[in-house]
């Protein structure tokens, strides 16, 4: 077994002075930034914390089902990679946030370059959606029956695997 579940480092958020906004825009850039960040460091420790034990106690049921570990890290690549995809979301909003901050009047600057770097969570194969622009576009139940598929397939993939290693009684 793995000591650590995730191996994801804290994110420190240091207010910016952002030159060319008023001290109200500053504010509010910068609150939201910090709450960003602080979900963020916080969504990581929530998910080592208890992805760690759910593992642990996945890995304890398996064994007495007599099922090969396979099982258990077929689940922990899955959970871990949904974990670190939220992770690196909120990674990528902050730092094209961050870089058009940078700009020399960002109130100004076109959003369209913003938009085009804000591209939609790696892993996810969503129709229409290359970015945060087609997402506007995609229809919210597609979207959502498109993840459902996928985690539908994946979880089937699993259960075969269970079923070819399981032992007769």
């Amino acid at each position: 077994m793995e000591d650590k579940f995730m191996d994801v480092s804290r994110r420190k958020f240091t207010p910016m002075p952002i030159p060319g906004l008023t001290s109200k825009a500053r504010e509010a850039v910068n609150a939201s930034l910090d709450a960003l960040s602080a979900w963020r460091n916080e969504t990581a420790e929530t998910s080592e914390k208890n992805g760690k034990e759910v593992i642990d106690k996945m890995a304890a049921a398996a064994k007495a089902l007599g099922w090969p570990d396979q099982v258990v890290d077929v689940a922990r690549t899955q959970i871990q990679s949904v974990t670190a995809v939220q992770i690196k979301t909120m990674d990528q909003i902050m730092d094209v946030w961050e870089e058009q901050l940078k700009l020399p009047d960002p109130s100004t600057a076109s959003t369209s370059a913003l938009l085009s770097k804000l591209t939609f969570s790696p892993g996810l194969n969503l129709p229409g959606s290359s970015n945060l622009a087609g997402l506007q576009t995609a229809n919210p139940m597609q979207i959502w029956m498109q993840f459902a598929e996928q985690w539908q397939k994946s979880w089937a993939d699993t259960m075969a695997t269970w079923a070819k290693t399981a032992k007769p009684k």
